[in-house]
């Protein structure tokens, strides 16, 4: 859900977008307890997608086949082919190998999809008192808005480039007068502060670098 766009002054605020988890929706009050904190997790429909056309496809060619054999029908040829040329190959041919390390990779891939939450362009918030089976969620973009936003209003400060991490956010700003300590000074509490009305879960730190 998003909020409607709210103006302060002469900078246009936009209002977080929230984000609802889906699984800890039927997760309940247990889950809503235990593990408030814990960062949202991808469904990774695409990657599923493809991985069960692909095995449903080839499980399917290979059914067919089996079947038209018990048939006593001819099977396919590419099969039969395919097994001759198998059978001359060896481990120390490049063509194994090649294959070999492309399943590999691919297997470690999909591993690496399936131990990892994703979405890590939402970060979760603090949510004190929360109903059962809801989260809260703050994308970066609408987080690096705010704080650049917040930014901007300190007196000296020309321009300001936020990016938000899960750990650092990285403030660059531009001064056009007053002298460089004092507005890093200002900006370091502002940002500060700033972070905290974020509400996040895990609050980044950050790193200030004003230039003339």
């Amino acid at each position: 859900m998003r909020r409607d766009v709210r103006t302060r002054g002469r900078h246009r605020h936009r209002a977080p977008a929230l984000h609802a988890d889906p699984a800890r929706r039927r997760a309940g009050p247990a889950a809503a307890v235990t593990a408030p904190a814990a960062r949202f997790r991808s469904a990774r429909r695409i990657p599923a997608a493809l991985t069960a056309l692909v095995l449903l496809g080839v499980a399917a060619l290979f059914l067919y086949d089996l079947a038209a054999v018990r048939a006593d029908r001819p099977g396919m040829r590419w099969r039969h082919e395919l097994a001759v040329r198998l059978g001359r190959l060896t481990p120390a041919d490049l063509a194994v190998q090649l294959t070999g390390g492309a399943l590999a990779v691919a297997g470690a891939l999909l591993l690496f999809l399936a131990c990892t939450p994703g979405l890590r362009r939402i970060l979760p918030m603090q949510a004190p008192g929360q109903a059962a089976g809801v989260r809260a969620g703050l994308g970066r973009r609408d987080a690096a808005q705010v704080l650049r936003d917040r930014a901007m209003e300190v007196s000296g400060v020309r321009s300001v480039r936020v990016k938000v991490g899960r750990s650092h956010v990285a403030v660059r700003a531009t001064s056009h007068f007053r002298e460089l300590d004092d507005v890093r000074a200002d900006l370091d509490e502002v940002v500060a502060v700033a972070i905290g009305e974020l509400g996040l879960a895990h609050p980044p730190r950050p790193r200030v670098r004003v230039r003339r």
